[in-house]
């Protein structure tokens, strides 16, 4: 089974295994650089663009099967619109959560807060139901 990875970064040693044990993929697979190019600099300005977002939509629609993982991150309309399109064609889309670790440190009568945030599991996008 493969697990296709639309997100602007590389997965985690850990997350690795995790989709290899718990969601039984053999295979990842990320966006090539110039897709990846595309979906890590969408322009924040004007309509969403369908245009280059169809470039991904049709690298998952060749790179995937039926029933396969596709972990979906990135700025909202996109993550929507492509996490929509998994949906209507039947690949089943996921999301990393995430939990916030917060750490703060006083120095020289300043506050340093640092987060970290540790990656959970993987979630299943859910359709909402009438």
């Amino acid at each position: 089974m493969n697990l296709l990875v639309v997100m602007s970064h590389e997965l985690l040693d850990f997350q690795v295994e995790e989709a290899k044990f718990k969601l039984g993929v053999d295979t990842i697979k990320t966006l090539p650089d110039n897709l990846k190019q595309i979906w890590s600099n969408l322009n924040p300005k004007g309509e969403l663009p369908v245009g280059e977002l169809n470039l991904v939509r049709d690298w998952i629609l060749k790179e995937s099967y039926e029933g396969e993982y596709v972990l979906v991150q990135g700025e909202f309309g996109a993550t929507f619109y492509i996490v929509d399109f998994c949906f209507k064609y039947n690949r089943i889309p996921i999301y990393a959560t995430t939990a916030r670790k917060v750490e703060e440190t006083k120095v020289d009568n300043k506050v340093i807060t640092k987060r970290v945030f540790v990656h959970e599991n993987f979630r299943k996008y859910l359709r909402y139901k009438i």
